[in-house]
């Protein structure tokens, strides 16, 4: 099959669409901009969090997208947005004297030790993969990346406008399931549009419950219609974002990285958080396209780290495979690798539309809110899906205790909150949860008996809580 040419089907309602396939372009470009709604919103204010241009960033996702998809010669269907992995080292950066130039170059050496690392994966070979993260582990990962996102629907988006949040998931819950064809599978994007125009009746309604206009229109008026993001000043130091203090990110664009050893020791251990999250994202792409993927698995944190190199380069910010998306092919059973070029073109044409991604950018929190609390949440259960195909006993406690505590671990530390390890060595709830999950097991499996029962305490023996249907042959029934 060649790269760019896909098997044009018509699939029945709920029927799967792989990514060797795609539906007419009409259908596929309408995908892509579910995709760019998907990611947007992250891929736009991460950067700004760091420090750095996001016009910029939004750009350059478009062409690290690409450049991932043809790596994988198009077998994992991933979109690379803004990786949050980042931000704690950010700040880490800007408090020890450094500015952006500081920040993306040790994010530029941090993406050359990710392709590294991605390349010793595919070296030693899916049985390796499949040795270090068997289904227990990657059903509970890929569990961990949906549910610690979580607290950011409930905690930042909803907060700001409940019953926008509310009304907009049951209408996505209805789309989901009642409308059919193609229109079911735009759910997400059509719940997006519902949501908008929600929010716009509401503000020329009076509808309170808010603070000021739900959609606020004062950036997309200032923004240009066209334009490329300006040179960064020379020499600038610290966080120029609001989010650092300051309102100076019209000096912040394009710029060379700066190489320090010192930088780059601060940033590093996020390596960590990437490796974790893109060997997870692959597992569940792997399960809901039920294409054994492990063999690619190395490429594509290879592909990411190239991706992160290739935008820092550029003074742009560090990418990763995206749970936002891997959400919407849940949603859509469509895993086409078309719809992910579609949504890199018109992520790279925004990057040169500051105008529209100041639209995009509008969208109202409570509408993130309500799409985000199906996207999240099906994202978790995917890896509940992995565990009931895969058959996973939980009554053996090597499964049970590592994966609950990593589990409660990863979850627990949402919002951006961070295990210190040391104080330059932060670890966030994906990457603090995955190992303890990846190493408990381990650990538990090396020191467990062949005939390990271990624990009884909450799950008991296979059979356990079964019922008695009839007393055996020669035996009294259990009496009351």
């Amino acid at each position: 099959m060649s790269m760019f040419k896909w098997d044009v089907v018509d699939p029945a309602p709920g029927e799967a669409v792989a990514p060797h396939q795609r539906l007419a372009w009409g259908k596929t470009v309408g995908l892509g901009a579910q995709h760019v709604v998907a990611m947007f919103g992250a891929t736009f204010v991460f950067p700004l969090i760091m420090g750095l241009n996001a016009n910029l960033a939004i750009m350059m996702s478009g062409i690290a997208t690409i450049c991932f998809l043809l790596i994988v010669k198009g077998r994992v269907p991933s979109y690379l947005g803004t990786s949050a992995s980042f931000v704690g080292g950010a700040s880490a950066i800007y408090a020890a004297g450094g500015g952006p130039a500081d920040v993306t170059g040790a994010i530029l050496v941090s993406g050359v030790v990710l392709l590294a690392v991605g390349v010793a994966i595919h070296v030693a070979g899916p049985g390796f993969v499949n040795a270090v993260l068997p289904p227990v582990v990657t059903g509970a990962v890929v569990m961990l990346i949906g549910f610690n996102l979580a607290r950011v629907a409930t905690g930042i988006y909803m907060p700001a406008d409940r019953w926008v949040a509310l009304i907009t998931m049951f209408a996505v819950i209805l789309m989901a399931v009642g409308l059919r064809g193609f229109l079911g599978r735009i759910a997400i994007f059509l719940g997006l549009v519902f949501g908008f125009v929600l929010s716009i009746v509401f503000d020329a309604m009076g509808v309170g419950g808010v603070e000021g206009d739900r959609v606020d229109w004062t950036n997309v008026k200032a923004a240009d219609w066209f334009g490329f993001p300006p040179h960064t000043v020379d020499g600038l130091i610290g966080n120029q974002s609001p989010f650092g203090g300051a309102n100076n990110m019209a000096e912040v664009g394009w710029h060379l990285p700066n190489l320090s050893v010192t930088f780059t020791l601060l940033a590093l251990p996020a390596v960590i958080a990437l490796v974790a999250e893109n060997m997870g994202h692959v597992k569940a792409v792997s399960g809901m396209t039920g294409q054994d993927l492990d063999p690619v698995m190395g490429k594509a944190v290879a592909a990411d780290g190239f991706g992160t190199a290739l935008a820092s380069a550029v003074g742009g910010s560090p990418t990763t495979t995206y749970a936002e998306n891997i959400g919407v092919m849940a949603a859509t059973r469509v895993y086409s690798t078309a719809a992910y070029f579609v949504a890199a073109i018109v992520a790279i044409l925004f990057g040169f539309v500051p105008k529209f991604g100041a639209l995009v950018a509008t969208t109202p929190s409570g509408v993130l809110a309500g799409i985000t609390l199906v996207l999240y949440g099906m994202i978790g259960l995917l890896g509940a899906k992995i565990w009931v195909e895969n058959q996973v006993n939980f009554a053996n406690p090597v499964n049970l205790v590592p994966v609950a505590a990593g589990l409660t671990m990863g979850i627990g530390l949402a919002d951006n909150a961070f295990f210190n390890v040391t104080a330059d060595f932060p670890l966030g709830g994906i990457a603090m949860g995955t190992v303890i999950i990846v190493l408990g097991y381990h650990l538990a499996k090396a020191v467990a008996p062949s005939d390990a029962e271990g624990t009884m305490m909450a799950v008991g023996r296979t059979g356990a809580h079964a019922e008695d249907q009839a007393p055996a042959p020669g035996r009294r029934a259990k009496e009351d």
